[in-house]
């Protein structure tokens, strides 16, 4: 997938709007009953961004990104502040937030995810640096494990025991991509401009 590991600068993305999507087949019965279904096994993310820039500077630096991205053609990081952590808000990440699985002896190797109730989302774009891992309840040193930064797996130096919890805190970006291949400014005044919103959309990955 072509994607930069650049993160969107977070005061060109003040003022953003969005949330999850999901899509649902629905089909009307002869008696009136529904039968519905959906193709998606998790939600996925949309966002609007630029709508509140007044300053021409930072317009012309989210002109710079854009450009840089190619449009639609590149992803890039993105940061959630309503969604970027494996707690909830106002809270700090901590080594027992998400289970990641059991250890059956053998695995050393585990994807980040997050609970949403009874469905699971993976984390593909943990920020570097902010993992950490806890085995059976007990936080490992960072020397014990792993982490990429670009697929969100985790790789311990020792398998756990069997049926041994694995869990992880941690702040994540979301993987999007620029949902429009066109930007357009209203020039105010001299010093200041409008854009119009710019959509951004998740990449599954």
């Amino acid at each position: 997938m072509a994607f930069h590991e650049v993160r969107l600068p977070a005061r060109l993305a003040f003022g953003s709007t969005g949330g999850v999507e999901r899509r649902t087949e629905v089909v009307t019965l002869a008696s009136g009953f529904e039968r519905r279904s959906s193709p998606w096994a998790m939600g996925r993310r949309r966002y609007l961004i630029g709508a509140n820039l007044r300053s021409l500077a930072d317009m012309a630096e989210l002109t710079a990104f854009f450009e840089a991205r190619r449009g639609r053609l590149y992803g890039f990081r993105f940061r959630d502040f309503a969604d970027f952590a494996s707690c909830g808000p106002g809270e700090t990440p901590a080594a027992t937030d998400q289970v990641l699985g059991g250890g059956n002896g053998t695995q050393t190797a585990f994807p980040l995810v997050k609970a949403y109730g009874d469905v699971s989302r993976h984390i593909a774009k943990p920020v570097d640096g902010s993992v950490r891992l806890a085995v059976g309840g007990v936080e490992l040193a960072s020397e014990a494990f792993s982490v990429d930064a670009t697929t969100g797996l985790v790789t311990l130096t020792a398998a756990p025991g069997s049926d041994v919890a694995v869990t992880a805190g941690y702040l994540f970006d979301t993987p999007v991509r620029f949902d429009a291949d066109r930007l357009e400014v209203t020039l105010e005044s001299f010093g200041a401009g409008r854009m119009a919103s710019v959509p951004l959309i998740e990449l599954r990955v």
